[in-house]
């Protein structure tokens, strides 16, 4: 099952000119402590190909939210940036398998 098949939306989007989110909105308890159990950061680090000490994770299990901050490969912008508004690094984590 991918990750997009379990929760309500993966989204991301720029925190600042070196930084991406990725916000992966649960929906419910349940959904949550799945993806909590079953997406390490070790996963998400290795499909972002960045240190895993360099990856920031956030669990807030009041929103049921879980969100991962990690460095863009190139400043935003910058001639080689690919994605000025880091809006399509979602869909990579949405396709991983959980």
């Amino acid at each position: 099952m991918k990750l997009s098949d379990r929760v309500l939306k993966v989204r991301s989007k720029n925190a600042g000119p070196f930084w991406v989110t990725i916000d992966i909105f649960c929906g419910s308890p349940a959904a949550y402590a799945e993806v909590v159990s079953r997406l390490p950061t070790e996963t998400v680090a290795r499909l972002y190909a960045t240190e895993m000490q360099l990856v920031k994770r956030f669990d807030i299990a009041d929103l049921n939210v879980v969100k991962f901050s990690i460095p863009r490969p190139v400043i935003q912008g910058a001639a080689a940036d690919r994605d000025m508004h880091g809006a399509q690094w979602a869909h990579l984590l949405a396709e991983t398998e959980l």
